[in-house]
């Protein structure tokens, strides 16, 4: 889907969601593609300016940060590279790092409520499904578009990015044939 927020911070820059059922993996993960230089430096890298800088928030399974950017190589010339910065939570010694659910009970056993979502974010989460909701019912053209298990989803999502050299992520394309490693 792809949606904008009519205000003046983010007017005119667009969102997209993608979610699944039946995915390769379980991955929730937030990606931010920074918009491209109006102008490039180093023209004569051109695989450099085929990717945009990029931070990905990564809320499961292994939560993190990962900033990818290009970076100049050390030395003469006017050499740039594509770099990661990976942070992993799971790096940090003696880090545990409990389940969303498992967190949520805990706290729920506390008496805690911090991370529940109040009244009026479920009211806002409402408001913005309940059009996708009506438009559905009233436009019988809308087609919600079908796939096999264990794929990405289907071909057509491809094409609702119209961005040049903006793709989706997908973050575990080097899956072990029992399904159960990837690495983010």
């Amino acid at each position: 889907m792809k949606f904008f927020i009519d205000n003046m911070r983010w007017g005119g820059v667009p969102f997209y969601i993608r979610t699944g059922k039946m995915l390769p993996t379980r991955v929730t993960e937030v990606v931010i593609h920074f918009k491209p230089t109006p102008h490039h430096l180093f023209a004569s890298n051109t695989s450099v300016l085929q990717q945009q800088n990029q931070l990905v928030i990564r809320i499961q399974p292994d939560e993190g940060l990962l900033l990818k950017f290009g970076m100049k190589v050390p030395g003469a010339g006017f050499n740039v590279q594509n770099v990661n910065m990976d942070f992993h939570y799971s790096d940090l010694a003696d880090a545990y790092l409990p389940s969303a659910y498992e967190r949520l009970l805990h706290d729920c056993m506390l008496g805690d409520s911090t991370l529940y979502s109040r009244g009026d974010a479920v009211e806002a989460a409402w408001a913005f499904v309940r059009p996708i909701q009506q438009a559905w019912k009233n436009n019988k053209d809308i087609k919600v578009h079908g796939y096999p298990a264990g794929t990405w989803g289907p071909d057509v999502a491809d094409d609702l990015i119209e961005e040049p050299h903006l793709t989706w992520r997908y973050p575990c394309k080097n899956l072990a044939n029992d399904g159960n490693y990837c690495e983010l």
